[in-house]
């Protein structure tokens, strides 16, 4: 095991690991045209605008299911007023329904994602030198089928994912749950993902350490440490021996 006081290193998921290819804009557009939408020169623009809207209104993914059958259901549903609320915005279509079931399912499949370029590299060097590896993610329960299909899912000890734990990030049970997989505190283990407020501060509030990851942006600010790219991970967490 590695001499360092870190002995967990755990990811956000998508946008960190991993990223949409094309853009989710992109792939409602494409779909949505199949089924009856009427596309305009402005179609890309105002979908885009209407989904981080959306998004961004949206309540956390945890639900009160716990059965698994259920648990998919709920976030097909939570998936869904999300989806609608775009399209209500841009312009509804008589075949949403069969549209949505189609894009629900594309983004299931890992040929909608691409890791980023240095991922399975910095992964496997850290469990070479002997990190345990988690995923920490508000991602719902198709994850485990992207990371089958993009080859890392083994790489990874535990997955812990809002929809199963009953709580997303930011919230301090998400992450004491993720710690109790590893049976370490919180001063042994680390997060990295792409979001100030859901990962770094999250992972901060229960005294993890918090790196943001700000791909091509330079170095935003935040109050933790921020890495451009993962391979910047690998002399942090030498430095943080």
């Amino acid at each position: 095991m590695t001499q360092s006081r870190i002995q967990v290193v755990f990811f956000d998921a998508a946008d960190t690991l991993f990223h949409i290819h094309g853009s989710v804009a992109e792939i409602y557009l494409q779909h949505a045209e199949k089924h009856g939408f009427r596309k305009t020169p402005e179609s890309l623009a105002a979908i885009k605008s209407a989904f981080a809207r959306s998004f961004r209104d949206a309540p956390p993914p945890v639900f009160a299911a716990t059965e698994p059958a259920a648990i998919k259901q709920s976030e097909r549903l939570w998936w869904f007023d999300i989806v609608h609320n775009v399209f209500y915005r841009v312009g509804m279509f008589e075949a949403f329904d069969e549209f949505f079931e189609e894009v629900f399912a594309r983004f299931e499949q890992p040929e909608s994602w691409r890791l980023f370029p240095e991922t399975v590299e910095v992964l496997k060097t850290l469990k070479d030198q002997g990190f345990e590896l988690g995923i920490i993610s508000n991602f719902d329960s198709r994850l485990f089928s992207v990371l089958r299909g993009l080859g890392i899912a083994d790489l990874f000890d535990t997955v812990t994912i809002s929809s199963l734990a009953h709580a997303a990030k930011p919230s301090a049970r998400i992450f004491h749950q993720a710690l109790e997989k590893h049976a370490v505190d919180p001063d042994e283990a680390l997060h990295v993902g792409d979001s100030e407020r859901d990962d770094v501060k999250g992972a901060q509030g229960v005294g993890l350490t918090g790196v943001l990851l700000a791909r091509g942006e330079g170095a935003r600010p935040s109050s933790g440490t921020t890495i451009g790219n993962l391979n910047e991970l690998l002399p942090l967490l030498s430095r943080l021996q």
